[in-house]
């Protein structure tokens, strides 16, 4: 992760592994989703249903609907307010998303 995407270094210890769209990445366990993402410089989380446009924070407060990804096959879990645990498959969320995760 790079480390000029954080205000200070994280403790090793705290640190989980998950993945987004396939990748491989790090965050601090128990951060939002949403930082976690940051930090790896992700900035895009979902696509609009009809026009396709790219969504990422936008309230970061559990208000809104920017932040919706699919996490373990479940869509619309808001990154903003749900903490990162270790081995989150973590996806875009494109459009309303689907059903079909094994949870």
């Amino acid at each position: 992760m790079p480390a000029g995407l954080r205000i200070e270094a994280p403790d090793p210890e705290t640190m989980v592994a998950f993945s987004f769209d396939g990748v491989p990445m790090q965050g601090i366990g128990g951060e939002s989703i949403a930082a976690a993402l940051f930090a790896n410089g992700v900035r895009v989380f979902r696509t609009m249903p009809k026009t396709g446009r790219a969504r990422g924070g936008f309230c970061f407060a559990g208000r809104c609907s920017d932040c919706q990804v699919i996490v373990n096959g479940t869509p619309a879990v808001m990154a903003c307010v749900t903490e990162l645990e270790s081995g989150m498959r973590i996806e875009t969320q494109r459009g309303v998303g689907e059903w079909g995760g094994d949870d």
